[in-house]
């Protein structure tokens, strides 16, 4: 692809301005938070990171940072960084405890869920999606990964109803909650072993479906590439699938068509 024109770059800076003015307008954004970004170079050089503070002007949501990796103080500087350029709820994924607790001694608003490794640094917002996002877990030992995506959708902005253990094994624990199945705007279908229910799901309804496979099973699931091809090769339409154990990328997906 050819660089990009002045004229784009004009476009660009027009569109990220009037999405920024209506984030003030709607409350979402301060005043002093809007100015930060607007004088700012677009990004905040830590040395280790770049760390994107108009991110929320173009997509709509702040930078998502990824804990695995990195030390308990690069995460305390990006979520900083961020909240400097008026970013007030930063969400961290796949953080091990004691990386959380360094977090939440820098910024003592944040909350941290241990079972599925994500923290917010504020509370949880208020929903403004359009319908419910029902997450659909297979097994207790799905948890995790449900959790995952139940929690980002609710970061994001969405009602979450969940539908935990509630596998192809015993069909009639998924009937038992039909009625949240009919109703949901999106769903996303979490399942390890062999991958079954977002098939049995989206025979049921009318939504689109997000699979998510987990790695959850024994030795020929093969860490969760059973599931995730099982899924891939599904013959009910109306599904996508995201990768392996990410819960995260669907809960995305699904706070899009939510919010659409």
């Amino acid at each position: 692809m050819g660089a990009v024109g002045p004229g784009k770059e004009r476009g660009l800076e027009k569109q990220e301005v009037r999405r920024l003015l209506s984030l003030v307008a709607e409350g979402a954004l301060p005043v002093e938070g809007a100015l930060a970004q607007l004088e700012g170079a677009g990004f905040a050089d830590l040395g280790y990171a770049r760390v994107d503070t108009r991110r929320q002007l173009r997509t709509g949501v702040t930078e998502v940072v990824y804990g695995e990796g990195k030390t308990a103080e690069q995460v305390v500087g990006i979520c900083q960084a961020l909240a400097d350029a008026g970013q007030g709820r930063v969400l961290v994924t796949r953080l091990d405890a004691e990386k959380a607790a360094a977090v939440q001694e820098a910024l003592p608003h944040a909350q941290y869920w241990e079972n599925c490794h994500l923290l917010l640094t504020a509370s949880l917002p208020e929903p403004d999606g359009k319908g419910v996002v029902a997450v659909v877990c297979a097994g207790t030992s799905d948890l995790s990964v449900a959790e995952e995506a139940a929690l980002t959708a609710e970061a994001l902005g969405n009602r979450v109803e969940r539908v935990y253990d509630a596998g192809v094994a015993g069909l009639h624990r998924l009937f038992s909650s039909a009625d949240v199945l009919a109703e949901a705007r999106v769903i996303i279908a979490v399942a390890g072993m062999e991958g079954a229910l977002p098939s049995v799901v989206a025979g049921l309804v009318s939504a689109p479906v997000l699979a998510v496979p987990t790695s959850v099973g024994y030795g020929a699931s093969l860490g969760g590439v059973a599931a995730l091809l099982a899924m891939l090769n599904s013959c009910s339409s109306g599904i996508s699938v995201v990768n392996i154990d990410n819960g995260f990328g669907a809960a995305f997906q699904a706070s899009l068509i939510n919010h659409l």
